[in-house]
């Protein structure tokens, strides 16, 4: 029997006298048992706060990203340990893959996203420098901090591993100590994979804790610091995001909530064409999938009403091929659902449905299963059809969170769109559609109802990820039941875990505090050129001052024709003057930018390896023949890259013969640590 220990304080705590016993769902046997700890919630979230966080916040944003880049790497070296507990959830390998390589792939995403999106240092930077006074002394800028508490995370049983690991690495690349609680039915498989996690060694000391069991007081403890991320049902979300203490000191609270997602058929998708068999495919899979206790799963099926009866004929041909059973049997696309407890929930749910749907397939009292007693937490796949979605009621409001889905016809596009807005705000809704006009008039009539819209159709549906598969670069969440909360999304995900603050000082007070070089700050000046220096030896602020350079009108026309650019600004005198930007003919851009890299570029070997490309570049105003532009070179900013070299970006400002500035952009450099 498995024992489902607590992790607090750094100390693994076991299941006491009166846990709760854990039985399998495909069996019946008892298998773990949970919870009765005798935790004590304030000292784990003071060791959280004193010891977790301070460890955490004293590593820079990439140090974090490397960390959970090497805990990704050695939960998927032992990843075999957790399929092999997987079974006991009542899930297939398939199933398992989504959870647990899932799980393990997101974190290793955030952690790649972080190294390459967030700098090197301990301050993420939200948006430009704005100027705040007339001549550049008072500045402002927007700075993103780890918040200095405790991030509580409560997760739902269908995902013991991706649910962790999704809501773990967003916070802790934040710099904020976690406190998972798994639910109690499939926690075991949560506290093997947290075993390896502390196993490692990676993580520093109290930047993780695990409660199997109930969380006791722990809310009332939370302060303004303190996160709580939730998903489960919308009751218990709403139960927890009441909590007076919560509400009085406003602590972040965000939800992923149960949902009714819809899929649409586009009108344009008759029988016969791509659209409709990726139609059929992906709701066949949806409600097959983890038995189909997924928050993301297809419940409403809105197709034309002139394609109901194919689409019906289509689904209960492909669910009729589905073998349900033993999920450690390879051939079982079925398993059970998490218990016998949650089957009765859905068998509920479904007589709430039947009272405006009828059963189109599958039968709960009547069904094969392979080497296991139906009698258990199996259900067969189930299809209800409505005929009349406008009238009904409960199959917009409930949902049976198993094997299930409804069938409903609609009239137009924007029935289709009205429709499937009718679930109260959802976590995704898909379209079937190779019509651009139905794609867009969707989008427009139901976005603001969906947390995620996925459109697939013959062009990239050999690319597509499905419709129940949330991705870590783009945010899982929704409005209204869903829960009106957000997580993952790339960067937007650690955003939960910061603080976003406005800094109001001057150029040099912004570039010490944020570690970047803020146009009117301080310049450095070296003897040797900057292009010779090293990655560790370029400081900061420091500056090179080229000589000018005259452009000419041999250089224009040379250029010009060199490059096959001969826009009338560039060679005819008349029409440039006609043109309201230029009093004449005028220099290339590009041109500009070439006799920039003239100026600043030091030819013979050194550190600086390569020219990597060059962001915001703008042009300020146009130089005429006989005008001389010079540049002023400043590194703004190092990130380290690889073990052998990092990344300087440097500020480029061009300015002309009177002082005005007539070009500007970042310069992207990759320069070795050390002089070979």
């Amino acid at each position: 029997m498995l024992q489902a220990h607590s992790y607090a304080t750094a100390e693994w705590i076991s299941a006491g006298r009166n846990a709760v016993e854990i039985h399998d769902p495909a069996t019946g046997d008892v298998i773990a048992r949970a919870g009765d700890c005798g935790l004590d919630f304030g000292a784990m979230l003071d060791h959280a706060r004193s010891i977790g966080g301070t460890a955490l916040r004293a590593m820079g944003l990439h140090d974090r990203a490397r960390m959970l880049k090497a805990l990704s790497g050695y939960l998927d070296n032992r990843k075999e340990e957790l399929y092999a507990l997987n079974p006991l959830t009542g899930a297939t390998r398939r199933d398992g893959w989504v959870d647990i390589d899932g799980g393990i792939g997101t974190m290793g995403l955030i952690a790649s996203k972080g190294r390459r999106e967030m700098p090197d240092g301990d301050i993420y930077l939200d948006g430009d420098i704005e100027k705040l006074s007339r001549n550049g002394s008072l500045l402002g800028q927007h700075i993103c901090t780890p918040l200095q508490g405790v991030a509580v995370q409560i997760n739902a049983f269908n995902f013991p591993v991706w649910g962790m690991l999704e809501k773990m690495a967003p916070a802790l690349l934040a710099g904020v100590p976690v406190i998972v609680k798994p639910a109690t039915q499939t926690c075991y498989l949560t506290e093997a994979c947290f075993r390896m996690i502390i196993e490692s060694g990676i993580l520093p000391e109290g930047a993780a804790q695990l409660i199997c069991g109930a969380t006791g007081d722990l809310l009332d403890r939370l302060g303004a610091q303190d996160v709580v991320a939730f998903t489960g049902s919308a009751n218990t979300a709403l139960m927890l995001r009441s909590n007076p203490n919560l509400l009085r000191h406003s602590t972040r609270f965000t939800a992923e909530a149960d949902s009714l997602n819809a899929a649409i058929l586009g009108p344009d998708a008759a029988q016969g064409t791509p659209e409709f068999d990726l139609f059929i495919k992906e709701a066949v899979a949806e409600i097959t999938t983890k038995a189909g206790q997924k928050c993301t799963a297809m419940r409403r099926l809105i197709v034309p009403a002139a394609q109901l009866d194919a689409v019906q004929s289509a689904l209960t041909g492909a669910l009729s091929h589905i073998k349900i059973g033993n999920p450690r049997l390879k051939d079982v696309r079925l398993g059970a659902l998490a218990s016998l407890a949650q089957k009765h929930d859905v068998l509920e749910k479904l007589a709430v449905l039947q009272t405006e749907a009828t059963l189109v397939f599958g039968d709960p009292d009547n069904f094969e299963t392979l080497d296991a007693d139906p009698t258990q937490a199996f259900l067969p796949p189930i299809l209800l059809r409505c005929d009349d979605p406008d009238a009904a009621k409960r199959i917009h409001d409930t949902e049976a969170f198993g094997p299930l889905a409804t069938l409903m016809p609609f009239r137009n596009t924007a029935h289709a769109a009205e429709l499937a807005n009718r679930g109260g705000g959802s976590l995704v809704a898909s379209l079937f559609t190779h019509d651009n006009t139905v794609a867009r008039e969707t989008v427009m009539a139901s976005a603001a109802h969906h947390g995620r819209l996925y459109i697939v159709n013959r062009d990239n549906a050999a690319e597509a990820t499905g419709h129940g598969s949330p991705l870590p670069h783009m945010i899982h969440g929704g409005p209204g039941r869903t829960g009106g909360g957000e997580e993952l999304g790339g960067i937007r995900g650690v955003m939960h875990y910061m603080q976003r603050t406005a800094i109001q000082a001057s150029p040099d007070i912004l570039t010490a505090i944020t570690g970047q070089w803020v146009p009117g700050a301080a310049e450095l000046s070296h003897d040797r050129h900057p292009f010779q220096r090293t990655f560790h030896e370029i400081e900061i602020g420091e500056t090179l001052h080229t000589d000018p350079r005259t452009v000419s009108l041999e250089d224009i026309e040379h250029f010009a024709h060199f490059t096959g650019d001969t826009f009338y600004a560039h060679m005819d005198e008349d029409a440039a003057r006609a043109n309201p930007f230029f009093p004449g003919r005028v220099a290339h851009g590009y041109l500009l930018l070439s006799f920039a890299a003239g100026l600043f570029v030091q030819p013979d070997p050194g550190p600086v390896l390569a020219n990597t490309g060059l962001n915001g570049l703008s042009f300020q105003k146009p130089v005429s023949p006989g005008d001389s532009i010079a540049v002023r070179l400043t590194c703004k900013r190092k990130t380290r890259r690889t073990d052998s070299y990092g990344e300087v970006a440097w500020n480029a400002t061009l300015t002309n013969q009177d002082g005005d500035q007539v070009a500007e952009y970042e310069l992207l450099t990759m320069v070795a640590y050390t002089r070979d």
